[in-house]
């Protein structure tokens, strides 16, 4: 098997109910709680995923030994960006690009969340 695609992501926070909270309102969605079997330590809230259809699914993480606002950005897919990004500063984010047209492959946006990392918002619309 070769490393083609995303199976797995992890947003790294330092307050898994603040993120969770953030990402719950910005996205209107629900994230469940997610146990790491090797770390009773670490919390995680999983992001519903549908891996046959999307195929990745991915989780928010409180780790002592890791930080947030790394260089990474995962971007989630959304309908029309601009509905999630109007949500973005009342949750306590910030808006770091507006929605943008990026051509033949639709619209993005960029935010901060709450725990400083770098998010992307992609449509089609």
């Amino acid at each position: 098997m070769s490393a083609k695609h995303v199976v797995w992501f992890e947003i790294l926070v330092n307050d898994i109910e603040r993120a969770q909270t953030f990402y719950e309102t910005v996205m209107a969605t629900s994230l469940d709680a997610l146990a790491d079997p090797t770390d009773e330590t670490v919390q995680m809230r999983m992001f519903p995923a549908d891996t046959e259809q999307h195929g990745c699914g991915g989780a928010l993480v409180q780790n002592r030994d890791a930080s947030p606002g790394g260089s990474n950005v995962i971007y989630f897919s959304c309908d029309d960006c601009s509905v999630e990004e109007s949500r973005v500063e009342a949750a306590g984010g910030k808006v770091l690009q507006s929605k943008m047209d990026i051509g033949e492959y639709g619209f993005v946006c960029l935010i901060k969340d709450t725990e400083g990392n770098t998010v992307g918002l992609h449509s089609m619309q």
